[in-house]
């Protein structure tokens, strides 16, 4: 069984930067892709970024690409979403998973951890 914890959730106003961690526990030896996802109020869980364990591979969703970027530590545990330039719609509760194969994938159904999310808030 694997635990995640997020933190680094906060209220920012448009145009700022945060940082969000996911500190894995338990048995992370069997932990590969880790991703990041996001519900904004009233809509469904989405995709927002996963990076592979071994072999640097990392998607990231469209509305994302190009301001978000998420990585591991060097020892390849905790992982991190630098979100730069954030905007009101990246409002959300964000939620760190993760699954026990290297394939990067998008669809919460591959994942087979979650965390409790971390609230972002972006002020216009």
């Amino acid at each position: 069984q694997v635990h995640l914890v997020e933190s680094g959730g906060g209220l920012v106003q448009a145009g700022d930067s945060l940082r969000l961690s996911c500190t894995p526990s338990g048995q992370t030896r069997s932990v590969d892709t880790m991703a990041w996802f996001r519900q904004a109020p009233g809509k469904e869980r989405e995709f927002v970024a996963a990076v592979q364990r071994m072999g640097g591979g990392e998607d990231y969703s469209d509305p994302v690409k190009g301001r978000f970027s998420a990585f591991r530590d060097s020892q390849k545990k905790l992982l991190y979403l630098q979100m730069n330039n954030l905007k009101p719609e990246d409002t959300a509760v964000y939620y760190c998973a993760a699954r026990m194969l290297p394939a990067l994938r998008r669809e919460e159904s591959m994942y087979d951890f979650w965390g409790q999310g971390t609230q972002v808030t972006v002020s216009p």
